[in-house]
């Protein structure tokens, strides 16, 4: 899976990464993945013409959770951790076109579990970006929110 942008493994069960392309679907699939959750936009010269059928056509479960970059959610972030949860024991690929926001989202997601402590949860996100401002306060109000569940 190296050949897919941004590809992060974080255990046997779960990976991030960037936008995968058309022809890289399949061999996710063949590699058991059973769910895959787009956190990118589909109007982007990044995003595939039709993933949601592509990736439903190979019989994986597909989620689009259009996260806008300069205006990440925590109501996004709280479905997402939701269907995330729904999907715990599936082989799960996160993506967005680079990796920035579902790294993010994987690595609050993994806080919200007690997987990753704060400062393993940035360090996650850390080696694959570095978050600007907005990031930075949503990160913030995601802990805090996170923290109160």
């Amino acid at each position: 899976m190296s050949t897919v942008y941004n590809f992060q493994t974080i255990s046997a069960m779960l990976a991030c990464s960037g936008q995968p392309r058309e022809s890289q679907l399949a061999s996710i699939a063949d590699e058991g993945f059973k769910v895959i959750f787009n956190l990118g936009l589909t109007d982007t010269k990044y995003s595939l013409d039709d993933e949601a059928s592509s990736v439903k056509n190979l019989g994986l479960a597909y989620y689009h959770i259009p996260v806008l970059f300069d205006d990440p959610q925590t109501s996004q972030l709280l479905g997402f951790v939701e269907l995330m949860d729904r999907h715990r024991s599936e082989k799960t690929l996160v993506h967005c076109a680079a990796n920035y926001r579902a790294s993010a989202f994987t690595g609050l997601y993994l806080f919200s579990k007690g997987e990753f402590d704060e400062t393993q949860m940035r360090a996650f996100i850390e080696n694959v970006w570095q978050p600007d401002a907005v990031w930075e306060q949503f990160m913030e109000e995601s802990v805090i929110l996170l923290k109160e569940r």
